[in-house]
């Protein structure tokens, strides 16, 4: 059995793969997120590690690699030569720090689409969304390897069905569709997300 920490290092070695795999000249192509690139959906997922790790070490974020900070569901601002790997790999060790530290993990998290958890819940159903859905955006928008953790994406996917209302409060995501008979689980759950695949 994996751990929390565990199946977020999968997962964020996943995103990392990708991010390092774009091509110098995709980062401005359009992501499946309306009005984003494919920079936005990388700078976006860093800024929301950053504002995790900050509400839970009672720090404010700050801008590093060349990546500025924004609101937690925003996409922020990038300077010349930015280096987003460098970026991602900061915060996910920042991320992983908390979530391998126990007083840490336990941190209560007040607002989240499936309530208030402790960090490491928020991490292991939302923040696994996060990464799933993002790493599939990516991937999409620059024409790399779209196939996501197949054990994370149903465990994800079933973790969240009981909080979709809640999900779609965020707006971070259109409404799910009916998928394709038949249809794979990483399809289902990407129809579950608003996707189109």
């Amino acid at each position: 059995m994996y751990g929390i920490a565990d199946r977020f290092d999968r997962l964020a070695d996943d995103f990392l793969a990708r991010v390092r795999a774009v091509p110098a000249d995709r980062w401005d192509r359009p992501s499946p997120c309306a009005g984003w690139t494919a920079r936005d959906v990388v700078t976006h997922v860093i800024n929301g590690h950053r504002g995790i790790i900050a509400a839970v070490r009672g720090t404010a974020p700050r801008p590093s690699h060349g990546v500025g900070v924004s609101g937690m569901a925003g996409a922020p601002a990038v300077e010349p030569g930015a280096d987003l790997a460098a970026a991602y790999a900061e915060v996910r060790t920042g991320l992983r720090d908390i979530l391998t530290d126990p007083r840490l993990a336990a941190t209560p998290l007040p607002f989240t689409p499936i309530g208030p958890v402790p960090v490491e819940q928020a991490a292991d159903v939302v923040g696994a969304l996060e990464l799933l859905v993002h790493t599939w955006d990516l991937a999409r928008a620059v024409g790399g390897d779209e196939t996501l953790d197949r054990e994370a994406v149903a465990r994800t996917h079933e973790r969240l069905r009981p909080h979709y209302a809640a999900l779609q409060a965020t707006e971070a995501f259109h409404p799910q569709t009916a998928p394709p008979a038949g249809a794979d689980p990483q399809t289902a759950f990407l129809y579950f997300t608003g996707r189109r695949p």
